[in-house]
């Protein structure tokens, strides 16, 4: 029989914290102190703002730091922090590009690869330590050394020499480096404490997309994987990768009211909570009018609700709902429910994901919609990416014991149909809607095709929509062609809109 090594317990270690609430979770509370970390990424990700991040947090904390600049001016630092917002006061910017440099009479460059200027640039720094005495260092950055070196052994050797001088001062260390020679990448991972790599992608449309990786980091666990993040006025904020097994609650499995008797018959009592549903159709076909009409329900029993619009801004929603007897202003004005209107050009899937978890952790959302998964794609690299990023955030809802509806719009309107992903399989519950000819008229029809929870009805129902709201009808046979899209009904079950049909 095999045994199973008792696992055992990581020693509990002094943390600097970041100054980014998304990163210091990432690494579950922050940075092991007194420690050399490198930071990686191409020009323009986000190293500096990081290290400024991080010496402003710890003066916050009374802790003194320095910034060691070997390729940008004190004076360029100081715009940099103003544009955030930051006062640098208590931290000391020791500049190695100096105007002397510049000078004819000394025919070099600012920093001549030679062995007199890269002794001078480590003893300089080695002296504004001793002299200042830090808690936090930033050195920016790395590249300009390797310059200076020439000899990747020799390179090798100051910086080892760098961080054994670093560390018996108990100095927590940025390095800063824009790996502009790749080559090197390995050695630096080897001497680093840790290593986190910044990522920028600029896409066909829209602006740039930023994530950061943990690739190393000794004594710790930390949560793998790629992490969105921004940078914005008042620095880098960081959207922790979504692992739903960290969010398990116990479920309650009560079903809940869409607001309409004969859907909640046809789904097989109602909403279950902890369960998400899918509203798949054709354009104009119902499916957000039938989300606000389950929303509307939801605020008349006194839950909070969450609605993201991709697809159409506010005020055209809330103009459709009043025209169709669904009022949602008053809610709107009281705080009960938010919706908000999202560009996906403009948002990552790791930054959606930190907004719901808000919404539901720290706003108390009981029902999610999100409208539209067409648009929600957009934010997306690749439909691998959603299916992953989706299914994380629907079993975490799952968790939360929240209601949660998804809207899928498909291609076309009467015959074949498609959409531009398959979630059928990730949802709980899917609500089909279409068109079907009948008697000279095109009108609409609702069926309940799966359910995990529910024994539903596997009936088709006509559904109407007017100024007194959503009606659904009884249920109709003699149907031919709904799943194929082109639905004929020959029946003689009355409809909705004839004389004889009663209210709903």
């Amino acid at each position: 029989m095999r045994r199973i090594a008792p696992q055992t317990k990581l020693p509990v270690q002094e943390r600097a914290s970041t100054g980014i609430a998304g990163l210091d979770d990432v690494l579950g509370g922050g940075l092991p102190a007194r420690h050399v970390y490198l930071i990686e990424g191409d020009p323009g990700a986000g190293k500096t703002t990081l290290g400024l991040q991080f010496l402003t947090q710890g003066a916050s904390f009374g802790q003194r730091g320095l910034y060691v600049t070997l390729s940008e001016t004190s004076t360029e630092l100081r715009t940099v922090a103003a544009s955030h917002g930051w006062s640098l006061a208590g931290i000391e910017l020791f500049e190695l590009v100096s105007s002397e440099g510049l000078s004819p009479e000394l025919e070099q460059s600012i920093l001549h690869p030679s062995e007199v200027e890269l002794g001078e640039t480590v003893r300089g720094v080695m002296t504004a330590v001793d002299r200042l005495k830090p808690e936090r260092v930033v050195f920016d950055s790395l590249s300009e050394m390797r310059l200076l070196a020439q000899d990747p052994l020799r390179y090798r050797r100051q910086v080892l020499a760098l961080k054994k001088f670093f560390s018996d001062r108990g100095c927590t260390v940025l390095l800063l480096d824009d790996r502009s020679a790749r080559e090197t990448d390995q050695q630096l991972h080897s001497i680093a404490h840790g290593v986190i790599n910044l990522e920028q992608a600029v896409d066909q449309y829209g602006p740039e997309r930023r994530r950061l990786r943990v690739l190393k980091m000794r004594g710790i666990k930390f949560r793998g994987g790629d992490h969105d993040f921004v940078l914005d006025t008042g620095g880098l904020s960081v959207f922790p990768r979504l692992v739903a097994a960290e969010h398990r609650l116990q479920a309650s499995a009560r079903l809940v009211s869409s607001g309409l008797p004969k859907l909640d018959t046809l789904m097989g009592g109602g909403l279950p909570c902890g369960s998400n549903t899918l509203l798949c159709g054709p354009s104009g076909a119902g499916k957000t009018t039938t989300a606000v009409t389950c929303a509307l329900a939801a605020l008349k029993r006194g839950d909070r609700v969450v609605y993201y619009l991709f697809d159409e801004g506010l005020s055209t929603l809330v103009t459709r709902a009043k025209a169709l007897a669904l009022d949602i202003t008053g809610y709107l004005e009281s705080g009960q429910l938010q919706v908000i209107p999202l560009d996906p050009a403009q948002v990552s899937a790791g930054e959606f994901a930190h907004m719901v978890r808000h919404a539901v952790e720290d706003e108390g959302a009981r029902m999610i919609a999100i409208d539209s998964l067409n648009a929600y794609l957009q934010a997306m690299p690749g439909s691998k990416y959603l299916m992953l990023q989706m299914h994380e955030l629907l079993t975490y809802l799952s968790h939360r014991d929240v209601v949660t509806l998804l809207i899928l719009g498909q291609h076309g309107l009467l015959g074949e149909v498609e959409s531009d992903v398959d979630m059928s399989y990730l949802a709980d519950a899917i609500l089909l809607f279409r068109f079907f000819e009948a008697r000279g008229q095109l009108l609409k029809a609702v069926s309940m095709v799966k359910s995990r929870t529910n024994r539903h009805e596997q009936t088709i129902r006509e559904f109407r929509m007017g100024p007194g709201g959503i009606e659904v009808g009884q249920e109709l046979t003699d149907f031919e062609g709904v799943m194929t899209g082109a639905a004929v009904y020959r029946g003689n079950v009355p409809l909705l809109g004839d004389k004889q049909a009663g209210a709903n």
